[in-house]
């Protein structure tokens, strides 16, 4: 079987709810605009890097979402969020601390890792590149608030982090935030993960995936995810240009 951060965090968050989704084939549509939004925005930063045009991605991209029935925050609309995105791209490329060579084969990166006999863990990168000329994994994030930046060394914690710098191998890790607020704000988190952090989420996972095949479903799990040294942060997931390459 094939497993996923975003099925280990499911499981730990509530072990019969992933039975539902997971093995029972139950499927709930998502009418969350900032995650449609989201999915969107990452388009639009993909079209960049490949010299394409990123605001007209970004408005083919959410217009296919504008007839849906979303449901938005409340200072949230259709069109704020579309303003906040344009004006999010042109922050990031006046910025010009992210570059992105090759993207056919450094965006959107498929890694897989065996588990044991017969099971593996599959991750998504959003981006292998350099900030700052600093080779690293890249993820974008959007979100309505800033990411917390303090207490020192708080990124390094991050799960999702800590995961997929176990599957690549890469210890350089960022979280690249585009923050949607009046005045909105990329900001640049970056981090290192260390050998024994990723070792022990390697452990974290083999010991979820044995509960999940012991058929273990109570209604609540109450284990946190992850472990005591890897825990969850605090947080909450009309433009033409060319970008520039090096």
């Amino acid at each position: 079987m094939t497993y996923s951060y975003t099925q280990i965090s499911h499981y730990l968050a509530c072990p019969r709810r992933y039975r539902h989704r997971y093995l029972d084939g139950w499927k709930e549509k998502d009418t969350r605009a900032a995650m449609l939004f989201g999915r969107a925005f990452e388009r639009a930063l993909g079209a960049l890097f490949r010299w394409e045009d990123p605001g007209a991605v970004l408005f083919s991209e959410w217009s296919a979402c504008q007839s849906q029935e979303l449901h938005y925050s409340k200072r949230d609309s259709w069109e704020r969020m579309l303003r906040q995105g344009l004006m999010l791209l042109t922050r990031f490329w006046q910025d010009d601390r992210v570059r992105v060579l090759q993207p056919q084969r450094n965006l959107q990166i498929k890694f897989t890792r065996p588990i044991g006999e017969k099971n593996d863990f599959v991750a998504y990168i959003d981006a292998i590149g350099r900030l700052d000329g600093t080779r690293c994994l890249l993820e974008w994030k959007t979100s309505s608030s800033r990411y917390p930046e303090e207490p020192e060394g708080l990124l390094s914690l991050d799960p999702q982090l800590v995961c997929y710098s176990w599957i690549t191998g890469i210890a350089e890790v960022a979280h690249v935030v585009f923050v949607r607020k009046s005045m909105v704000e990329v900001q640049y988190l970056s981090t290192t993960i260390t050998d024994e952090q990723r070792q022990e989420f390697g452990h974290f996972v083999e010991g979820t995936i044995r509960r999940i095949e012991s058929a273990d479903f109570p209604p609540h799990s109450g284990i946190r995810f992850p472990p005591e040294s890897v825990q969850q942060l605090p947080v909450r997931g009309a433009l033409s240009w060319k970008a520039s390459d090096d």
